[in-house]
Protein backbone atom coordinates (compact mmCIF):
# COMPACT_ATOMS: atom_id res chain seq x y z
CA UNK A 1 0.00 0.00 0.00
CA UNK A 2 2.65 2.21 0.47
CA UNK A 3 3.87 2.42 -2.94
CA UNK A 4 0.47 3.89 -4.11
CA UNK A 5 1.04 6.43 -1.51
CA UNK A 6 4.66 7.14 -2.85
CA UNK A 7 3.04 7.55 -6.69
CA UNK A 8 0.50 9.59 -4.70
CA UNK A 9 3.07 12.67 -3.21
CA UNK A 10 5.37 12.17 -6.43
CA UNK A 11 2.35 12.90 -8.69
CA UNK A 12 1.61 16.35 -5.87
CA UNK A 13 4.60 16.64 -5.59
CA UNK A 14 4.99 17.04 -9.61
CA UNK A 15 1.49 19.08 -10.16
CA UNK A 16 3.06 21.56 -8.00
CA UNK A 17 6.26 21.93 -9.46
CA UNK A 18 4.69 22.03 -13.01
CA UNK A 19 2.09 25.16 -11.44
CA UNK A 20 4.72 27.16 -9.99
CA UNK A 21 6.61 27.20 -13.67
CA UNK A 22 5.92 30.42 -15.48
CA UNK A 23 4.44 29.77 -19.08
CA UNK A 24 4.90 31.52 -22.45
CA UNK A 25 6.87 34.69 -23.23
CA UNK A 26 8.79 35.88 -20.76
CA UNK A 27 10.36 39.22 -22.61
CA UNK A 28 9.39 42.53 -22.65
CA UNK A 29 8.06 44.16 -25.26
CA UNK A 30 11.78 45.89 -26.28
CA UNK A 31 13.17 42.69 -26.09
CA UNK A 32 10.86 40.35 -27.82
CA UNK A 33 10.64 43.05 -31.03
CA UNK A 34 14.38 43.17 -30.98
CA UNK A 35 14.33 39.01 -31.18
CA UNK A 36 12.19 38.95 -33.82
CA UNK A 37 13.71 41.55 -35.82
CA UNK A 38 17.13 39.31 -35.26
CA UNK A 39 15.28 35.99 -36.30
CA UNK A 40 13.72 38.34 -39.61
CA UNK A 41 17.12 39.68 -40.44
CA UNK A 42 18.59 35.96 -40.23
CA UNK A 43 15.48 34.20 -42.18
CA UNK A 44 16.17 37.11 -45.01
CA UNK A 45 20.11 36.16 -45.31
CA UNK A 46 19.10 32.26 -45.73
CA UNK A 47 16.23 33.31 -48.43
CA UNK A 48 18.25 35.80 -50.33
CA UNK A 49 21.32 32.47 -49.94
CA UNK A 50 18.21 30.23 -51.57
CA UNK A 51 17.93 32.56 -54.15
CA UNK A 52 20.81 33.51 -55.07
CA UNK A 53 21.86 29.35 -55.10
CA UNK A 54 18.55 28.93 -57.40
CA UNK A 55 19.60 31.58 -59.91
CA UNK A 56 23.15 30.80 -60.17
CA UNK A 57 22.19 26.54 -61.31
CA UNK A 58 19.71 28.52 -63.95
Amino acid sequence: MARGNQREKAREKNMKEQAGKKKGNQLSGTEFARAKEDTAAIMRAKQAAADAKKAEKK
